[in-house]
């Protein structure tokens, strides 16, 4: 299951989640039988009842029952057809996929139902003052507070993005069918609709056939913020500002930002060479694009609402400089809803009918905008009234010797948007006259355009013009000579004009096309927009229009403050090894030497000494090889989207203060090279430049990397001037867990974040602590609130930065209002972290004794993965992980030590053991006594959670089902692989009884948490039959691995494992 499952357990009524659960499946069991028929129901519904019956005896303690049962239904599917499998392996994937919407549905059921909800805002901070927080530290504490969550692409996230979109309408079906106010015809159209949604999901082909790019994961992660993140962000803070008015007596200032987001999508490439500057830059500038492109939206509503007339003195006087630097229009009349741009005089026209959502209230419950295709995604779209005007469009630039760059709807992304493409033409909303898209300014001329064309141009443009005007007068109510224009009516038109040119010229940009506007015709910076958004603000509020100020204006302006103009600051990452090479080229193109053949010492002495140089290192004329050329080009790549639009720089295996010196030097020069060519700064300030520790050694070795490198005076001044005194460090969860087990791994994060902590401290430097987690317990997963709350005292001190990857980006931010209850999660996780942050160990000699464990728990865990010489066959074999490539994932390597850990735990997770959570943990908790171990679990909160973390896992893992892979699938008659398959079942059971005494349970693991295990047990009867499914289409596939229709079967069966254990890797 989602490793997000025990908080969502908490929040849900099982009856309401039951109902929701019966009526989807037989929905589905009602498609199901229209589209195949009677009898393959009758054999479907056969499997589900075998599975259910054997579920039932395992859970009732007859175990040799259990396995009769499952032993028929392994016979009866090892007969199944091809055809037949593929049914089933489809039937019961959908309905895991069901069962997953209504748990994430009635996760937020709570927050419909008024019910208070522990761990929100409200909870904690009346929690905080009773215990004694003075209100004010509350306030300044909460707004001085800065999360960012990361979102990631996950290799392994393999649901289609159309499926996805499907689910949530089932699920705001859903919501929907709730409403109280709805007649029977009304719940009868719901179902209706439910039937149809079901319909078009068994109908669609639910596997990739191809592989996704670079840029394609990146407009997943903008459609997230486009259709729930952009919903749920200002919903969330409202609320944080309502419990803050409540319990402190101040709400939450206008611009205060306690959540951010950024990405790594486009930016990521450690180990991906698809991630190149090119795409770092085009994702870059789609992200700018889609920012601009829904504060156009939201101004647009805004316009409609504020109507008045009623306004500050610095209101009015903006409006008239406004106005008076349009051209002048003496003795016409002018529109009711025009106003004019400074730059041209190009008139801005309110549109005729009312906004997409304009009629909405501001904080709807979902997104009111249809899904936004980005530039380069889909062919073009013309509305039909202005076809006419693309005919002579088309004939006019026929004979254009550059018509072959304005080709219309282009597909393969990487040019981004054609000059002619989706940005004009995308919709009818967006359709405007031709003299406002191709100004001089914008569009070079082009020499072989003749005068005849010319003369077209300036007919058709009359002939628009006069078409437009007339047909837009009948729409449009009559007008005295000269109204009274609404001033913020004038000032956001004057917005929407500069948002507009601002979105043009990141199209420009997209095509590498010139775009030489005046700065004053567009906005730079978040700050730029947000300057005329508050004098709107507090002219509102100045003149008693508080309750209009507070509305749809306070929700755009908190979404500007917090996304800024680019939505999420793309991260950039690179493995150490990669900026070694590209110093190794310089010095030796230099005549210096070989960089990576000095001593840290001298690597120290020659970077800090070009550092403090004014020269750039790096000569024009150097030749180079194609993979060090690419990590110069995305130095100058950086320095030109500078830090408006990239965060930090993140270094992969990083071992040494060389390591971060090298990117500083690196970035540096190509600073020096870039404002040189422009002829003026670079944008902003260098990027933070970021230290990943990931294995043992380097968690181990962190502390002391980190004093050498602020014991250097330039560096430390660097951070002080350029970053207000705050280091960040990233520390690696998935590394460090497969180099020593879960348990070790902990224990040395825990170990290296306090040292980190210590040594920032001692220099007088903040420390934000960036977390790597993955979405699985094996790589760092969890619950988000038990997480942070388990972190060493003094190591979140009100920020923090995460990634969420993949899978659990959907999970937990696919709708708004799991979204809202996510965000709050997070912000109440950190400030108790930050005012009342968990003790340390109570005894010294507790410490001790997790060094035991961890020593015993590692020398178990490295025994068998890396010493056991059968170990690796019986990894491949008892495990889908040979047949990960079919995933179009790239093929995986085959040597333990050379693998990822997101395929490593992947595997493991689809074969039901989860070995890589507990492998290692029976042996580390028999080296100390149950009585230590209760202690420490009562009074340690980081000892609790790493057991509750396990004792998850070992309630979602099956020995059960994972023996039936060892069965179907491992020679057991070679040497060693029934012993191995032996050895792991014993090491699960000692862990399971080791973790229940720790943890005071008495018979089954999750006792003291019912809801989750009933949620994990509903899911059985469609999962066990899946993986035996699965283990049928393998032992069939190793035979005929050339078999694609095998292949898509067994993908569907991974896709199903995927859902029912709601986690992938």
């Amino acid at each position: 299951m989602t490793d997000t499952t025990d908080d969502i357990a908490e929040e849900i009524s099982f009856r309401a989640f039951e109902d929701d659960c019966s009526l989807l499946g037989s929905l589905l069991n009602d498609v199901l039988l229209r589209e195949l028929g009677p009898e393959a129901m009758d054999a479907i519904e056969r499997k589900r009842t075998l599975a259910q019956s054997a579920v039932n005896m395992r859970m009732s303690g007859l175990e040799d029952v259990a396995e009769i049962l499952e032993n028929k239904l392994a016979s009866d599917i090892s007969n199944m057809t091809l055809d037949e499998a593929l049914t089933l392996a489809r039937a019961f994937s959908h309905h895991l996929n069901l069962m997953g919407i209504a748990e994430t549905h009635h996760s937020v059921r709570k927050v419909r139902k008024n019910v208070p909800l522990t761990k929100s805002c409200d909870d904690i901070f009346d929690k905080l003052i009773q215990g004694g927080v003075l209100p004010e530290v509350l306030h300044e504490t909460v707004c001085n507070q800065v999360v960012e969550i990361v979102l990631t692409a996950h290799p392994t996230q393999i649901n289609r993005r159309t499926l996805q979109y499907k689910h949530i309408r089932i699920a705001h079906l859903l919501e929907f069918n709730e409403r109280p106010d709805l007649t029977s015809e009304d719940r009868e159209m719901v179902i209706e609709d439910l039937v149809r949604e079901i319909t078009a999901l068994w109908q669609t082909d639910e596997l990739r056939r191809h592989t996704p790019t670079p840029v394609d994961e990146a407009r997943a992660g903008l459609h997230i913020v486009e259709q729930s993140l952009w919903t749920a962000v200002p919903h969330y803070l409202r609320r944080v500002s309502a419990a803050l008015r409540k319990h402190t007596g101040k709400p939450l200032p206008l611009t205060a930002t306690p959540i951010r987001f950024g990405s790594w999508m486009g930016g990521d490439r450690d180990g991906n060479p698809n991630v190149t500057h090119k795409v770092t830059k085009d994702v870059a500038l789609l992200s700018r694009w889609m920012a601009i492109d829904l504060y156009i939206r939201e101004v647009d509503n805004l316009r409609f609402e504020l109507s008045m007339n009623r306004c500050s003195t610095d209101l009015e006087r903006l409006a008239d400089e406004i106005l008076q630097e349009s051209p002048k229009n003496s003795g016409q009349g002018e529109n009711w809803s025009q106003t004019k741009s400074c730059n041209n005089g190009t008139l801005s026209t309110l549109p005729t009918q009312l906004p997409t959502g304009a009629d909405l209230p501001s904080c709807a419950g979902e997104s009111q905008y249809p899904r936004r295709e980005l530039p380069g995604s889909k062919n073009l779209q013309v509305g039909p009234q202005i076809l006419p005007f693309v005919h002579n469009m088309l004939l006019i630039y026929s004979s254009c010797s550059s018509f072959e760059s304005l080709q219309f709807g282009q597909n393969d992304g990487s040019k981004g948007m054609q000059a002619f493409g989706n940005g004009i033409f995308s919709d009818e909303r967006r359709v405007k006259p031709y003299h406002q898209l191709n100004k001089p300014s914008t569009i070079p001329k082009n020499p072989s355009f003749n005068s005849a064309q010319q003369l077209a141009q300036r007919r058709l443009y009359a002939e628009s013009e006069i078409g437009r005007f007339s047909f837009q007068k009948l729409l449009e109510p009559s007008q005295p000579q000269r109204p009274g224009i609404p001033p913020y009516r004038v000032v956001l038109g004057h917005v929407k004009d500069k948002l507009t040119m601002t979105r043009r010229r990141v199209e420009l940009m997209l095509e590498d096309l010139p775009c030489d506007q005046d700065p004053c015709e567009y906005y730079e910076t978040a700050e730029q927009l947000l300057k005329p958004l508050l004098l709107c603000y507090e002219s509102l509020q100045s003149c008693g229009s508080g309750a209009l100020a507070d509305g749809r204006l306070a929700d755009l302006i908190r979404r500007v403050a917090t996304f800024g103009m680019i939505l999420m600051k793309l991260d950039l990452r690179q493995e150490s090894g990669r900026h070694a090479d590209t110093l190794d080229a310089i010095t030796s193109y230099l005549d210096m030497g070989v960089y990576s053949e000095w001593d840290e010492e001298k690597k120290l002495e020659f970077l800090t000494r070009e550092l403090k140089g004014k020269r750039p290192l790096v000569p024009p004329s150097i030749e180079v090889s194609p993979d060090i050329k690419e990590v110069l080009d995305t130095f100058l790549i950086a320095a030109e989207l500078g830090t408006d639009s990239l965060g930090a720089y993140v270094i992969s295996m990083a071992s040494n203060a060389s390591d971060i010196l090298a990117v500083e030097l690196l970035q540096k020069d190509a600073r020096l090279s870039v404002s040189g060519e422009l002829g003026r700064p670079c944008p902003g300030t260098t990027l933070r430049v970021v230290p990943l520790f990931e294995t043992v050694q380097d968690l181990r070795a962190a502390g002391s990397v980190i004093r050498k490198l602020l014991s250097i005076e330039w560096y430390r001044n660097h951070i002080i001037k350029n970053h207000n005194g705050h280091q960040e460090v990233m520390v690696g969860y998935s590394d460090s867990g497969k180099d020593a087990g879960r348990l070790t791994a902990a224990w040395e994060l825990y170990k290296a974040q306090e040292n980190i902590a210590a040594v920032c401290k001692e220099f007088g430097i903040k420390i934000t602590l960036f977390h790597g987690r993955g979405g699985s317990i094996g790589r760092g997963g969890g619950p988000t609130y038990l997480a942070i709350q388990s972190q060493p005292p003094g190591t979140v001190m009100g920020t923090l930065r995460s990634t969420e990857q993949g899978e659990m980006v959907q999970a937990k931010f696919g709708l708004p209002k799991t979204a809202v209850r996510q965000l709050e999660i997070y912000t109440t996780a950190v400030l108790l972290a930050t005012i009342k942050p968990p003790p340390p160990p109570r005894q010294q000699q507790w410490r001790t004794i997790m060094e035991t464990i961890s020593s015993a728990s590692c020398a178990m865990y490295r025994s068998t993965v890396f010493d056991n010489p059968a170990f690796p066959a019986y990894f491949h074999q008892a495990t889908p992980h040979a047949e990960l490539a079919f995933l179009n994932l790239g093929s995986p390597p085959t040597e333990i030590g050379h693998l990822r850990a997101i395929p490593w735990t992947f595997a493991w997770t689809q074969a039901r053991s989860a070995l890589p959570a507990w492998l290692g943990v029976g042996a580390g908790l028999g080296s100390a006594s149950e009585a230590e171990l209760a202690a420490m679990y009562r009074e340690w909160p980081f000892f609790r959670g790493v057991i509750d973390l396990i004792e998850m896992v070992l309630g979602k893992a099956d020995m059960a089902i994972a023996r039936r892979y060892e069965r179907g699938l491992v020679a057991t008659e070679e040497e060693g692989m029934a012993e191995m398959g032996e050895r792991l079942r014993g090491e699960f059971a000692m862990a399971k009884e080791r973790v229940m005494g720790a943890s005071g349970q008495e018979r089954v693991v999750l006792e003291g948490k019912r809801s989750l295990r009933k949620l994990i047990e509903g899911r059985l009867p469609y999962l066990n039959p899946l993986n035996l499914l699965q283990v049928e289409i393998l032992r069939r596939l190793r035979r005929d691995r050339e078999n694609r229709r095998l292949r898509d079967a067994l993908l569907v069966t991974i896709n199903g494992v995927a859902a029912g254990m709601r986690n992938t890797g």
